[in-house]
């Protein structure tokens, strides 16, 4: 039996019906089915990713550690803990239920301790890469309570929906940093019978978030109004991991150190304290003492600490990651044909230069873009095709001379 070529075979559009039907060699399509087919396609494929996860394999925590070794230099500790406490979350996550078993998980946030520079936002990002999860930054200075000018807690995971491009399955096993904790700690150890905007009642509001709730959140972020289309988003599922130099936490532990060491024993133990770094020491109670409520402390479970960087942990750091910053801009010279080559005398003054001026690891990207710059202006338009730039410690203290990072010298 022929086809008829003037209706669609699947509605039965006739051809006027429709803008656009397209013959096949027994059959013919118009453009309404085609858009409703492809509608049809495109949930199938999200519910496919949303089902990925499940299937996904979890590196053991030594496994962890070994991929955070090629981007983060040093900070042994840290990772070791971080790498048994996403593994742990993530085991949580992927566990099967059973009705024999009625053991629930709880949940295992935590938090990081350091000076700025020392790799605690860089630590986050690379095993949410790692474990190919959505991963979002958010900055607790900007938090305030519901109804004051700044952003709602819940902007949190509207940046974590955004970044799982709105597959809102992806988003609720996603990682969520949340930088500078410590700038909203309680200014006093009584609680506020006012609104603490920035303190304490923002420690309040994160509460749900971190122990797990179902959030209404504005998609596109901003303040919540009656009127905006909300997505329920479970936090169960969502790994939080904080951060903050926590100013001024020493002076706490160095305190409690001190309450603990009574009795016979006392005058070794305080021999045995290192004084030069107290933040290995870190506890729970600590952070309670510096100002978070015992209820937020409770729920960031896995605390620890990031070592301040050392001349040879910085150098460590220009070199040898996969992505450090030596070999960026060895890759950005090569494009144009330049081979691009640093002395160990230059690489040392530039950590030393970071130290100086109190950069932290931050830093070396701005010293190392001020030594080269005049080079990545003029060598390009030579019109040589072989060149070779070699970058000496005179090369690059004649350029940090001349550039604005000099003023920054501390007297």
């Amino acid at each position: 039996m022929a086809k008829d070529s003037n209706k669609c075979s699947f509605c039965g559009r006739n051809r006027k019906d429709t803008n656009l039907l397209i013959a096949g060699i027994d059959a013919h399509i118009c453009d309404y089915c085609i858009s409703q087919a492809n509608e049809i396609l495109r949930e199938e494929m999200d519910n496919k990713e949303e089902d990925s996860f499940e299937d996904i394999e979890l590196l053991k925590p030594q496994e962890i550690k070994s991929y955070l070794d090629q981007y983060v230099i040093g900070q042994e500790q840290a990772k070791r803990v971080l790498s048994v406490a996403v593994y742990n979350h993530y085991k949580r996550v992927t566990q099967k239920s059973s009705d024999k078993d009625d053991i629930e998980i709880e949940k295992a946030n935590g938090v990081m301790v350091g000076e700025t520079g020392t790799g605690k936002t860089l630590m986050a990002r690379t095993i949410a890469r790692m474990l190919r999860v959505p991963f979002a930054i958010a900055d607790a200075t900007v938090l305030t309570e519901a109804g004051y000018v700044g952003e709602d807690v819940e902007s949190i995971l509207s940046r974590l929906l955004q970044a799982a491009d709105y597959n809102v399955n992806a988003a609720q096993k996603g990682i969520v940093f949340i930088d500078e904790i410590d700038k909203i700690a309680r200014k006093s150890d009584n609680p506020s019978i006012t609104r603490d905007v920035s303190g304490e009642g923002v420690q309040q509001a994160l509460l749900k978030l971190l122990e797990g709730a179902t959030v209404s959140v504005p998609p596109q972020g901003g303040r919540k109004h009656p009127e905006q289309k909300m997505v329920q988003i479970d936090t169960t599922n969502i790994l939080f991991i904080a951060g903050g130099a926590f100013d001024g936490i020493d002076k706490k532990i160095a305190n409690r150190l001190r309450t603990n060491v009574i009795g016979y024993h006392s005058s070794e133990t305080r021999k045995a304290v290192n004084k030069e770094n107290l933040l290995q020491y870190i506890a729970p109670q600590d952070l309670r003492a510096y100002g978070l409520i015992p209820e937020i402390v409770g729920r960031l479970p896995v605390v620890t600490y990031l070592e301040p960087l050392s001349t040879a942990a910085l150098k460590r750091i220009l070199t040898e990651p996969k992505n450090s910053i030596i070999r960026q801009y060895t890759k950005l010279f090569e494009m144009d044909g330049i081979d691009l080559k640093f002395t160990d005398g230059a690489l040392q003054f530039i950590v030393e230069k970071a130290i100086e001026f109190k950069l932290g690891a931050r830093g070396l990207r701005s010293i190392v873009e001020a030594v080269v710059t005049d080079a990545m202006f003029e060598l390009p338009s030579t019109g040589k095709e072989q060149q070779q730039l070699k970058v000496t410690k005179t090369y690059a203290d004649e350029k940090i001379r001349k550039s604005n990072l000099n003023q920054l010298k501390v007297a």
